[in-house]
């Protein structure tokens, strides 16, 4: 697998990635490969979102899940 490194991303691209992996339990990285992938016709199959995995289940949120704010809360519960 290769590296690729993207500098002078506009910040309101960076946000919208940002949102929309949170909006499907992924990483910004992993969020990044998926599209890439489909915008030349690599798709793969990805593991199911956040959402899809609670939806077969039975429990949806009451509110979107938001990966950063999960993790967000991860931190600061080590820090204490």
């Amino acid at each position: 697998m290769a590296t690729l490194t993207i500098r002078n991303l506009d910040e309101d691209v960076k946000r919208e990635i940002r949102k929309a992996a949170a909006e499907r339990g992924v990483s910004m990285e992993q969020e990044v490969r998926d599209r890439l992938a489909a915008a030349f016709g690599k798709v793969r199959k990805s593991r199911p979102t956040v959402e899809e995995v609670l939806r077969k289940f039975g429990r949806m949120p009451k509110k979107a899940f938001d990966l950063r704010q999960v993790t967000d809360e991860m931190w600061q519960e080590g820090l204490k």
